[in-house]
């Protein structure tokens, strides 16, 4: 599985920003898509939550392809 750090200055990150901000989709649309359709994992479980709050240490994954680690 590819991995990427994801720098936050704020206190947490939505999780369909963070995807966004990562570069992993292009739209909001897309992350939407992906995110109902549960293919995105928080911290090892299938989240649905469009404005899932991660905070530095948190773990988002697509499709057990590509993490993003918020640090």
């Amino acid at each position: 599985m590819e991995s990427h750090e994801v720098k936050i200055k704020t206190e947490f990150i939505k999780l369909q920003d963070l995807l966004k901000f990562a570069g992993a989709v292009e739209t909001g649309g897309d992350a939407k898509l992906i995110i109902q359709e549960g293919r995105v994992t928080v911290n090892g479980e299938v989240c649905e939550m469009r404005g899932k709050k991660l905070r530095p240490g948190d773990r988002a994954a697509i499709d057990h392809a590509l993490e993003l680690v918020v640090t």
